[in-house]
């Protein structure tokens, strides 16, 4: 297995949520709504494997619009661990917007620098776990995705097993049709982006 001798941690895997890693049925916020994307949770384990850090990038804008609360999220995110856990995967920290232009009270912001397309979650990231962008990936089904990582100065990978995997970004460095694909892809040794 690759790198599995020596933890690189300052390589991470951003990911997108939902689209990425489970299904996106729009504004998750119940348990019962959260299921996995089949081969997600064997693409996450192989990164923990090759010990790169895999960090979770994700707008929440449906806090800022009041559709849901953070203590919906952070059920959210246990509920996602467990299953992970289950297939012996694990992400190492989550990170989450809930700005929204027509969002209500604090989370109001016409273009807040945490909410994808901007940076501001990656570069916190970057800055708290010693990552080094340059050798990092964000991963994600959506335009938003890819232009958040190349803002942060990462490699970029879109996947298709989303809603926004419909339309492809041109700028992104690799396409796949899921978060599984895309792993096995970025550690090829035969594939142009073998890290």
């Amino acid at each position: 297995m690759l790198n599995s001798g020596s933890p690189l941690q300052d390589i991470a895997f951003f990911l997108d949520r939902d689209g990425t890693i489970n299904k996106d049925v729009g504004y998750l916020h119940q348990i019962n709504q959260f299921e996995l994307i089949p081969g997600a949770a064997q693409a996450i384990k192989l990164l923990n494997e090759c010990r790169f850090r895999v960090i979770l990038i994700t707008n929440q804008s449906g806090i800022g619009v009041g559709l849901y609360t953070f203590d919906d999220l952070y059920k959210i995110n246990e509920e996602m661990a467990r299953q992970l856990a289950l297939e012996g995967a694990h992400i190492d920290a989550f990170y989450a917007s809930p700005f929204h232009p027509e969002g209500q009270g604090e989370f109001r912001h016409p273009d807040h620098p945490d909410r994808k397309p901007n940076p501001g979650m990656l570069l916190k990231a970057i800055a708290e776990w010693g990552i080094n962008p340059a050798t990092s990936w964000m991963i994600g089904d959506r335009t938003v995705d890819v232009q958040a990582g190349r803002r942060a100065g990462t490699r970029t990978c879109q996947v298709r097993s989303g809603i926004g995997g419909s339309a492809m970004d041109p700028d992104a460095d690799i396409v796949a049709n899921d978060l599984l694909e895309a792993v096995h892809l970025i550690l090829d040794p035969s594939y142009p982006t073998y890290l």
